[in-house]
């Protein structure tokens, strides 16, 4: 069998959301849209329903993806429905569902529901992709609010820049969303993973942690609360090949790599951009070898990759090889190849995910 795999650390995934949840103050919801981002959805959904207050998806596929599998806790659709006949899936399977834009609240208003809905509303405070205008936004919850087929209602927005800790737009889009929002009676959301770990002074009674619960920084620089995190996946290979060659010898497509020393050990890993390793990543990436950072040497192929392994003679066929995790933190890496961590780890596929459930 191709010895690449990604191994999930449930424990660590259960540690990152107590962490989302303690910096919250209140309750959060368990964003696993995308497959979990790349983890698993359903694997890492029933790692946490015992403690998470809900769980957070894209769309109505990745919802009943989830019912079927025994889930039965909260469920969010932070895109909310597509068209009018989702309306009843969304009723009979209890799902909560966003509502952002004008056409979604005129069909809501119009629904004859089975049961009351949960629904989040969402106002634009300054990303300007869904959400409503402050004016809308205060019509709809007037319009929504007190209707039989609406059990409740929480007011949500989305922050845009709170990855950039040194930019005023994620005190602005506050600042406006309570604007909007004042003299509504309802619950709030704000906080993605950015905004809990950069701007603790934002609070809201929900938090949506996403990137956080993975054990990812979205951040260039650590702090307080991402030093707290743990990587929750390895994604690991083995060396299958190693060859000496001598100076002036091209290694991989394009020759991006050409050997200078008298010998070069160069060992090929089974991982590949089809696997979902940085296609792009530079010479010199580190790759780490039986616990020892070796240089990523030429171009990444689709199944394979190669490293030189001149300053780790250990190292052989069958050596033990992790891409990212605990020992190569998947933010640096991914800034290193000029990706972010969301699309390097949304990105895993192909390569069987293997689980390691300890508390």
């Amino acid at each position: 069998m191709r010895p690449a795999h990604a191994l999930i650390d449930l424990g660590a995934l259960r540690h990152n959301y107590r962490l989302a949840r303690r910096i919250a103050g209140g309750k959060s919801l368990a964003v696993i849209k995308a497959d979990a981002y790349g983890h698993g959805a359903v694997r890492c959904a029933q790692a946490l329903e015992p403690e998470a207050d809900g769980f957070a998806v894209a769309c109505i596929e990745e919802a009943l993806e989830l019912r079927q599998a025994g889930i039965r806790a909260p469920i969010l659709l932070l895109e909310g429905f597509f068209d009018n006949e989702e309306l009843s899936l969304i009723a009979e399977h209890d799902l909560w569902t966003v509502v952002a834009t004008p056409w979604q609240v005129q069909a809501l208003a119009a629904f004859k529901s089975p049961r009351p809905l949960r629904v989040w509303l969402k106002m634009d405070s300054g990303m300007h992709r869904l959400g409503l205008t402050p004016e809308d936004f205060r019509a709809a919850w007037l319009r929504l609010h007190g209707l039989p087929q609406v059990a409740s209602i929480v007011l949500m927005t989305h922050l845009a820049r709170a990855d950039e800790l040194d930019n005023s737009r994620t005190d602005e889009q506050a600042v406006a969303f309570a604007l909007a929002s004042r003299g509504m009676q309802a619950e709030t959301s704000l906080c993605n993973s950015p905004g809990l770990l950069g701007w603790p002074a934002l609070r809201g009674d929900w938090a949506r942690p996403g990137l956080m619960l993975y054990g990812a920084n979205p951040f260039p620089a650590h702090n307080t609360f991402t030093d707290q995190l743990r990587p929750v996946m390895s994604l690991r290979s083995k060396i299958i090949s190693v060859r000496e060659l001598g100076p002036h010898e091209p290694v991989g497509y394009g020759a991006r790599f050409v050997t200078e020393r008298p010998v070069t050990r160069i060992g090929v890993v089974a991982m590949g951009y089809a696997d979902g390793y940085p296609q792009f990543a530079p010479n010199g990436t580190p790759v780490i070898v039986d616990g020892h950072a070796c240089p990523l040497a030429g171009r990444v192929s689709m199944d394979m990759l190669t490293v030189d392994l001149s300053d780790h003679p250990a190292a052989t066929l069958g050596s033990e090889v992790q891409l990212w995790g605990d020992a190569l933190d998947a933010s640096t890496l991914a800034a290193r190849c000029n990706v972010s961590a969301y699309q390097m780890l949304c990105g895993v596929k192909r390569v069987p995910r293997l689980y390691l459930d300890e508390a």
